[in-house]
């Protein structure tokens, strides 16, 4: 299901991707998922996790979970919560949702107990290191600088891909790396495949388009 060429959709909390409107745009993943071949995954909010896994069959991923579990933790998303509303697996530490090292270790503790997925990102090759360490399913390296900028990461600074793709493998080779930050085009993609990951993690290349579905499939037309 998570097999290379990957592209993860982060919904973020754009107001074009919530409610009814994250719906729509899972299916424009599913639909060029299909169309393509290319597998996708979706992050909704947490509020639209069950409707939108409700209504595509295509993995669904949490945008974020604490490492409490079931009991007095008032205001926590839990693995096993997101699990139950359909979610197959769940960003951790993102750049706009960051948390120390000891809770990532736990949330992907948590997120293997509830059977989900982990996507952890990172921001440069040393934390990709210390959080491969950590047997995620996937990291993800995205320099905050570049994220939201459309200058792709794999461009601007290509070493710190190719770099984090070989710490991870001296590490764990069964850890996959992904790359975000500035990816918005198809020509983004293949070079961020190229430089040795396995997909990409992006969301205003798509969301913020004036045509998500185009700048979906303009994304996979390379791959």
């Amino acid at each position: 299901m998570y097999k290379k060429p990957l592209i993860v959709l982060n919904f973020k909390t754009y107001s074009e991707s919530m409610g009814e409107k994250a719906v729509l745009m899972a299916k424009y993943c599913q639909e060029v998922s299909i169309e393509s071949g290319v597998n996708i995954i979706s992050c909704p909010q947490t509020p639209d996790i069950f409707r939108v896994a409700s209504a595509v069959k295509i993995p669904v991923f949490a945008q974020h979970i604490d490492s409490a579990g079931a009991g007095s933790f008032t205001g926590h998303i839990t693995a096993d919560c997101v699990r139950s509303n359909g979610a197959k697996g769940t960003l951790i530490n993102h750049s706009e949702r960051r948390v120390l090292l000891s809770e990532i270790d736990s949330a992907i503790q948590a997120s293997r107990k509830a059977g989900l997925k982990t996507i952890v990102c990172t921001n440069n090759i040393a934390v990709t290191s210390a959080a491969a360490a950590l047997l995620p399913d996937f990291v993800a390296v995205e320099p905050p600088e570049l994220i939201g900028s459309r200058i792709p990461v794999s461009k601007a600074n290509p070493e710190i891909v190719s770099g984090s793709v070989e710490a991870v493998k001296k590490i764990n080779p069964k850890v996959k790396v992904l790359c975000g930050a500035g990816i918005s085009t198809g020509d983004d993609v293949a070079s961020a495949i190229e430089l040795g990951t396995v997909g990409v993690l992006l969301a205003s290349g798509v969301i913020k388009a004036k045509d998500p579905r185009a700048a979906l499939f303009d994304l996979v037309k390379k791959i």
